[in-house]
């Protein structure tokens, strides 16, 4: 088992080597305005992947990602020999769409405030359904004037929610 900190110091290593090549050594045309953003790497130091952003629109993505895996091979032996690892990690190049869910988000976001703000206009004309004290209340003078009037004991009635045996 690998210890976690030596795998994520490599990974990191990864990174800054991506990086560096690209920057230096890579002259492919298609390559475009690319960062490296992450690398991880498994724990058993075999595989690498690699995540980038490229500014640009699909063309200029999809034309980077072929250069990059054209020049997999340059990248791989630069990374291996840096490690000094008995095996080189294959490279996975993998498009990091931050940007993309960030603008998502904050699209969602704005939507939800504006049904919030139509929530509250609405709300703010509202009226109610009926009444505005919608339960009954009596006054104490006509308690006082009704109340001994209205019951009366006779002695007929049957208790309530008891059983009738």
């Amino acid at each position: 088992m690998t210890d976690p900190a030596k795998v994520r110091r490599h990974a990191e290593r990864v990174r800054e080597l991506v990086a560096s090549v690209v920057r230096s050594q890579i002259k492919d045309p298609r390559l475009g305005m690319i960062t490296i953003t992450d690398a991880r790497i498994t724990a058993d130091l075999r595989d690498a992947t690699v995540f980038y952003t490229v500014l640009g629109d699909a063309a200029a993505q999809a034309s980077t990602a072929a250069a990059l895996e054209s020049a997999k091979g340059l990248l791989r032996s630069t990374v291996g020999k840096a490690l000094g690892l008995r095996h080189s990690p294959t490279l996975t190049f993998v498009l990091d769409d931050v940007q993309d869910q960030v603008k998502h988000i904050d699209d969602l976001l704005a939507a939800a405030r504006n049904a919030d703000a139509e929530v509250q206009r609405l709300a703010a004309k509202a009226e109610y359904a009926g009444e505005a004290q919608p339960y009954r209340v009596e006054d104490e003078d006509e308690d006082a004037d009704t109340g001994d009037a209205e019951v009366e004991e006779t002695g007929d009635e049957e208790p309530r929610g008891g059983d009738r045996r």
